[in-house]
């Protein structure tokens, strides 16, 4: 009997880049081993499976017999890869070049790899703008996989998406196929008997159909629940044995036959769309609330059937507004690509060419999307994920200073709108620190980058509200063991820590560094912690500025008049870096005008990321060396002139020291988020507050020097220990 309906399932496994290696390693012996495992047992069944560049590098490091494997069930047909762009980039959050570049790489890196041809690819996250058609289709793509929502958006009815569709832009075309939403939710949690009634309801309706089954690898054994139901319970088996069972009818198939034997249903234009439940999470906190209430309102009318494929929620970039931090990374990353571009198309030298190169495939990690948006899993709020950008774009960019023959000390500073606000920003940068500026904003110190460990010690995350942040207050008291996970579909609610509603805190103003405070006088230190006490307008009042610079010294200089209270005063502040200590920030602060013989209490809050807490390996330390606890303590210290960080797993020490003695106030910002494993606390920065309460002296003038400086000496040494038998230069080292 000729086959009555097709159906491809097609598999996306992925890891991001920064995920720890437990993880990789347990998502393997948890999912894509098992997985083949009993695809072997069912010859005649094919699946489509495209596996993420970060996730294929580490697999042909750590099991080679899986990439073996895969080549062998690519040979003998069992297996069609797609590509996509390399390291699992949304295509909506890097540039044009980058996309073809990232597609053509990946495209060539299978290809040889497995020695099969990939036709077609994955769009990360299905994030679609229509203009991706054609970057698509010129990176050398045939077809893709976007989900049904896409296509219900364009106007067409169900009976209209089982089979794919022509699209193009500017004459270039591309098949699209519609990933079914009602087999995501069948597959894998439903009798497998279920799938293939559904499978048959289409075939009899409309004979010679294509299904499309399009999702995450990791739904077959490591999400919460999955590996006992897939493998344990023995679910997948029975599911392919139904499919071989039911194979008169109901052909299981891949992309590249079916577009071989079946002609396109007709031409569709896509509007800009990603899956239903990415583009809920892209709206503000408290349109999302009001969008599910009118979705649960429009649910109940006679006619929702009708009107349901109109709902749109919001669009994929507005991640970028919603969370500062993610603009920072991708601002930060537009940087590092267009130097990369320029310098492509200078470069001579075959060595700066080669390190243009390496900047390249730096680049392209960094590119990676897990941590530029926050969903139903942690994303942007897992600070090693952020991390693992950062270290990527700071490793780029050393090698691009490199590339362009920069060596020994030197410094540099510019202004330029970097962080895509209409405002100048101010860069310095050196062979040991690269620092960025907001004068607009607060005259905050928002990235400062250490180069011998490729961290941002300012990827920090503020404290804000989110739409399930209700959901655990509702649940409040129920502890660790509540049932169910963060993200069950049946709504049950699991607490990773007990006490989490007392820990819903929200920031007042950006955690970054050079935040100034003006606080009440004898303001206590918890009051400060709850975010009370502030009587300036200092924190994110906008700074005129100056720059500074010779070959030896750069320097930005940044002033602005505000309110204290009643009173005008002005406070001024220079940030110097020099090319002697390229490790030390020297700042200076003045403040004028203040009302004279009046009692004044100045801070300066600074934040310090990518430092865990709660390690005994971390931890402050006093003015005399002795430790002060691990880096989760709330410190409220008598007036000292110097207080240090050590991380010793990073090697790096951080002293902040005064010319005048300061109360140190510290507090850890903990944020509480939702992961697939259930709601958890997670540690984001250590903010650390030297302030001083004085009398304003009779002329009104009062200042203050702070040093800040980053000692990596025994990171470095420790690196230049393991490079050393093979006779490496160690990219940005430089001695202390």
């Amino acid at each position: 009997m000729a086959a009555r309906v097709r159906l491809i399932l097609t598999l996306h496994n992925h890891q991001p880049i920064g995920n720890f290696d437990g993880v990789f390693e347990g998502a393997y012996q948890d999912s894509y081993a098992p997985f083949l495992n009993i695809l072997d047992e069912f010859p005649d069944l094919p699946v489509v499976l495209h596996i993420s560049g970060s996730l294929l590098e580490w697999l042909t490091d750590r099991h080679p017999e899986y990439i073996d494997r895969i080549r062998g069930l690519v040979a003998r047909g069992q297996i069609e890869l797609l590509g996509g762009p390399f390291y699992e980039s949304i295509l909506a959050c890097i540039p044009r070049r980058d996309r073809l570049g990232q597609i053509r790489e990946y495209k060539r890196h299978l290809e040889e790899l497995f020695s099969t041809t990939v036709r077609g690819m994955w769009v990360p996250e299905r994030v679609w703008e229509q203009s991706f058609a054609g970057d698509i289709a010129e990176a050398g793509m045939e077809y893709t996989l976007l989900d049904d929502t896409h296509f219900r958006n364009a106007g067409l009815h169900d009976d209209d998406l089982y089979s794919y569709q022509l699209t193009e832009e500017d004459g270039r075309l591309l098949k699209v196929f519609a990933g079914g939403e009602r087999l995501r939710y069948l597959i894998p949690y439903r009798d497998p008997q279920e799938t293939i009634d559904y499978c048959r309801e289409v075939a009899e309706r409309h004979p010679n159909s294509v299904l499309v089954f399009g999702d995450d690898g990791e739904k077959f054994g490591v999400w919460p629940g999955s590996n006992e139901l897939v493998y344990r319970d023995g679910w997948l088996r029975r599911f392919f044995t139904a499919l071989s069972e039911n194979r008169d009818w109901l052909q299981v198939t891949t992309m590249s036959e079916t577009v071989d034997h079946v002609s396109p249903a007709g031409r569709i234009y896509l509007p800009d769309a990603s899956y239903r439940e990415m583009t809920e999470w892209a709206l503000p906190t408290e349109k999302q609330g009001h969008f599910r209430q009118l979705i649960q309102e429009q649910q109940q009318r006679h006619d929702w059937y009708r009107t349901k494929q109109f709902m749109r929620a919001g669009f994929w970039r507005n991640f970028l507004v919603k969370y500062p931090e993610a603009n920072e990374m991708y601002s930060r990353m537009l940087q590092v690509s267009r130097r990369v571009e320029e310098l492509s198309a200078t470069a001579t030298d075959a060595a700066a060419m080669q390190l243009i190169e390496d900047a390249r495939r730096e680049l392209y990690r960094a590119q990676c999307n897990c941590p530029y948006w926050h969903g139903a899993f942690g994303g942007l709020y897992l600070p090693h994920l952020r991390n693992a950008i950062y270290s990527k774009l700071i490793t780029a960019d050393t090698l691009l200073e490199r590339a362009t023959g920069r060596r020994g000390q030197w410094v540099d500073i510019q202004a330029d709108d970097y962080n895509l606000d209409a405002r100048k920003e101010i860069r310095f940068s050196g062979d040991r620190l690269v620092g960025f500026l907001s004068p607009g904003r607060g005259g905050h110190l928002y990235e400062l980058d250490v180069r011998a460990i490729q961290i941002n010690m300012l990827a920090t995350l503020n404290r804000r509200p989110e739409p399930y942040h209700e959901r655990i207050r509702q649940h409040a008291g129920q502890g660790e063991n509540s049932s169910g996970g963060g993200v069950d579909p049946n709504g049950g609610v699991c607490f990773k820590q007990p006490g989490l509603d007392q820990k819903l805190q929200y920031d007042n103003a950006p955690r970054k560094s050079l935040v100034d405070h003006f606080f009440q006088p004898g303001l206590q230190h918890e009051a400060f912690c709850h975010g009370h006490g502030e009587l300036g307008d200092f924190t994110e009042g906008v700074y005129q500025s100056k720059l500074r610079r010779s070959q030896e010294r750069v320097e930005a200089g940044m002033w602005r008049e505000g309110k204290l209270g009643p009173y005008s005063v002005k406070l001024s502040k220079t940030v110097a870096l020099s090319s002697a200590d390229g490790g030390t920030l020297d700042i200076v602060y003045t403040l004028e005008n203040l009302p004279p013989n009046l009692p004044i209490h100045f801070g300066v809050e600074f934040n310090f990321a990518a430092m865990p807490a709660n390690a005994a390996d971390r931890y402050y330390y006093g003015e005399n060396g002795q430790s002060l606890g691990t880096l989760d303590n709330r410190l409220n210290t008598g007036p000292i002139s110097r207080l240090g960080l050590v991380d010793e797993w990073l090697g790096i020490d951080v002293a902040l020291e005064t010319s005048q003695p300061a109360g140190f106030w510290s507090l850890p910002i903990q944020t509480v988020s939702q992961s697939e494993s259930g709601f958890e606390l997670v540690h984001q920065s250590c903010a650390v507050v030297p302030h001083w309460q004085f009398v304003a002296p009779a002329d009104g003038r009062w200042t203050v020097r702070l040093c800040l400086s980053f000692d990596t000496t025994v990171s470095q040494a420790r690196a230049l220990a393991e490079l050393k038998p093979h006779g490496r230069e160690l990219a940005g080292s430089s001695r202390r």
